[in-house]
């Protein structure tokens, strides 16, 4: 990945997360939201934004709904802070990296756990 992609990548994080914090006002949208990663395509067209939420992947549809209905919303906030020819076009994605590693975790801790054998007389 280019260098410049990397720096467009870290401003389109820094830009939507000050926004879903200052400026939206959207109920579906309360609560902390996490954008966790940006993915801006070469030709810097495109770019997926992954979100995660603390209340997990319950309000995944929910939320993921309210952000792309809103992404015009951002992407014209991103107009007034990026010196490019074009803004990308934005689409939001649910990071699933989260839960996974939580449940990782969870997997770990069960096999780590001594377990009671029945020949065990304790």
């Amino acid at each position: 990945m280019s260098h410049r992609i990397e720096r467009v990548n870290q401003l389109i994080r820094k830009e939507i997360s000050e926004s879903l914090q200052r400026e939206v006002n959207d109920p579906r949208l309360a609560g902390v939201i996490s954008v966790t990663a940006v993915e801006t395509a070469p030709d810097l067209k495109f770019a997926k934004v992954y979100v995660s939420h603390l209340a997990g992947a319950e309000r995944k549809d929910e939320i993921l709904g309210a952000l792309n209905s809103a992404a015009g919303f951002f992407r014209g906030e991103l107009g007034k802070v990026l010196t490019m020819r074009y803004v990308p076009e934005i689409h939001f994605y649910w990071d699933e990296s989260i839960e996974r590693g939580a449940r990782l975790s969870q997997l770990i801790d069960q096999a780590n756990k001594p377990q009671k054998h029945p020949t065990d007389q304790r």
